[in-house]
């Protein structure tokens, strides 16, 4: 299976923006929080002080009372130490505490902007997604954001104070020290931007294959049931091996050269740690510094070189989290599915639907409708008939507003539907498709998705008309019985039910049927027909039929072929004429017959 939309189309990966564009867009969600950021920054700015002063305080003590043997002293000066140690912990575990809070608030407004965005964007760009392709921004491209808000923001406000602290108080006590504890920078800094160079694409790249493979995983186990029925285990198995193993190796190279940076601090901290001892040694034997001083230093050299390391891993980090960020910033810039500042609501539909000369292909390919035109009066039932490819599901699409024509126009009761609201327009219609989608939730829930604030006796009457209540009753739990996702726990046909159902208790203007009994028992057939002719009573509907004898009624057929109508007329009309429908009809009469 490759990455490809609904129509066939290869999907394009985009490419992420400019990381630095990414973090301000991510500031723009903080600064909503800048009371609550200045008490971190206050705490980060406590306990970075905190920290340089015990070192200091240390350093005193060692020149100050153990030198002089003063036990009294002595015993003060460590209780003063503990109590900075102390503080130093509880404006730690603030910070920390805040910014947790910070990171979750922020997250959880990305992933409902997030969430909402899909809900509003077209359904041209869920044909070019993967499913789980778009899961896997929801969760694992916003966790990445959400661990980086609640560690990388911190550390990196403490890494810099820390920093700039440290490097103060060296000069101060010792510019040969401090100018000696500097030689190790330079590596750190040419050693830390060889790795980030390269681990920047690398995270990249991970986020990606983690995507795609999200994307096979759900495309796979929603589609089990013909994976085994072609037996394709094997098939299946090994693409998934192989896009694992694309994973793998992003992974294993963006992990590898990540942790090459603190093997790196740590080799350049012991280095720096006998730089300081040795030159330390020679500086206190000629008296130019105190033994207390050069502890002082081999505790600094380390606070010196921890937020480069800190720096460091925060910034693989960071980029990880960025690379997370673009992907739901994308997602968030696309297009919203929206009308026209002029479009207005409709209250009434009589049902008339008109197409004039209609074209429409799927991004800008071989047209998919072309010059496609007809008349519905009110309450009438329109068919389309053709081959599978021949445009009849794009025909539904373009009435409600799924797609837009490229050239002519659609009316209902002599309106374009483009001046329409397109949810006040879908509001008019029902629908009820081959495959019944049912959400996970109580059969009661499901129905009531036609019309929210339906009591449950208006449920009750839709279930009847729709010959479900029967069966409900025999449920359990009867319309409290909880649904599986997808409706599963029950019969293919009995969700069907649930669906007329649903439209049903919508009571919409225009009816759209999209072979609704197919691979349907004969007595659930039946049941079904009964409960659509109760639905297609006084509306207008449109039927896409597979089956020919279940449209003979039907006012007008519509035969189509190659995205063109090249028969219309009825039943017996088109049946007279002799010509596509004619033959179509009797083929099916046969195979129906052989079977």
């Amino acid at each position: 299976m490759s990455n490809r939309g609904r129509h066939g189309q290869p999907v394009k990966v985009e490419k992420a923006r400019n990381w630095r564009n990414t973090l301000l867009r991510i500031w723009k969600y903080l600064d909503v929080y800048r009371g609550q950021l200045s008490l971190v920054l206050l705490m980060v700015l406590v306990s970075s002080g905190l920290g340089l002063l015990g070192p200091f305080l240390i350093g005193k003590t060692i020149d100050s009372y153990i030198a002089q043997n003063s036990g009294t002293a002595l015993f003060t000066i460590l209780i003063i130490i503990g109590c900075v140690y102390l503080l130093f912990s509880v404006s730690s575990f603030m910070q920390n505490f805040w910014m947790v809070g910070i990171g979750q608030k922020t997250v959880f407004t990305m992933r409902n902007q997030l969430f909402t965005q899909l809900q509003n964007l077209p359904i041209k760009f869920f044909d070019k997604r993967q499913h789980g392709e778009l899961m896997s921004r929801l969760t694992n491209d916003i966790d990445n954001v959400s661990q980086t808000l609640n560690t990388s923001v911190i550390q990196l406000f403490s890494s810099v104070l820390t920093l700039i602290g440290t490097i103060t108080v060296m000069l101060l006590l010792s510019p040969i020290l401090t100018l000696i504890t500097m030689i190790v920078v330079p590596l750190m800094y040419f050693g830390m931007r060889w790795i980030t160079n390269r681990t920047g694409k690398l995270f990249k790249e991970q986020q990606r294959h983690l995507g795609d493979l999200n994307g096979f995983i759900q495309e796979t186990i929603a589609g089990q049931t013909i994976v085994k029925t072609f037996s394709q285990e094997e098939k299946i198995t090994a693409e998934f091996m192989e896009k694992n193993e694309q994973l793998r190796k992003a992974g294993y190279w963006a992990q590898t050269y990540s942790g090459f940076i603190p093997k790196l601090m740590n080799m350049l901290n012991n280095l720096n740690f006998a730089i300081i001892a040795g030159a330390g040694g020679v500086l206190a034997l000629n008296g130019h510094v105190s033994i207390g001083t050069i502890v002082v230093f081999t505790e600094y050299s380390r606070q010196f070189t921890r937020p480069l390391n800190d720096l460091a891993n925060q910034f693989n980090t960071l980029l990880s989290a960025v690379a997370g960020a673009e992907r739901v910033f994308e997602i968030l810039d696309e297009e919203k599915e929206k009308d026209e500042a002029s479009s207005r609501s409709i209250d009434y539909v009589a049902g008339a639907i008109e197409f004039r000369d209609v074209s429409f292909s799927y991004d800008d390919g071989d047209q998919t409708i072309e010059d496609f035109s007809f008349h519905a009066n009110p309450g009438e039932t329109i068919a389309l008939v053709g081959p599978t490819g021949a445009g009849k599901t794009t025909i539904i699409n373009l009435l409600a507003r799924f797609y837009e024509p490229n050239d002519g126009k659609i009316l209902i009761d002599g309106i374009d539907v483009t001046t329409i609201k397109r949810d006040s327009l879908r509001s008019k219609m029902g629908f009820v498709l081959q495959d019944a989608y049912l959400f996970q939730g109580t059969i009661k829930e499901n129905i009531r998705y036609g019309k929210l604030n339906a009591t449950d006796d208006e449920v009750v009457d839709a279930a009847k008309m729709a010959n479900a209540h029967s069966f409900i009753m025999k449920l359990p739990n009867g319309y409290d019985t909880v649904l599986k996702q997808d409706g599963g726990g029950i019969s293919q046909g009995q969700r069907q039910l649930l669906s007329i159902a649903r439209a049903m208790l919508s009571d919409p203007s225009l009816l759209i049927l999209d072979e609704a009994t197919s691979n349907i028992d004969t007595i659930t057939e039946m049941k079904i027909q009964e409960a659509l002719y109760r639905l297609m009573k006084d509306r207008t509907s449109i039927v896409i039929a597979h089956r020919l004898n279940t449209i003979q009624n039907a006012d007008q057929i519509l035969v189509l072929d190659q995205g063109k109508l090249i028969e219309k007329g009825n039943h017996k009309s088109l049946l007279e004429h002799h010509g596509f429908y004619y033959s179509l009809f009797h083929s099916q009469i046969k195979q129906e017959a052989i079977s």
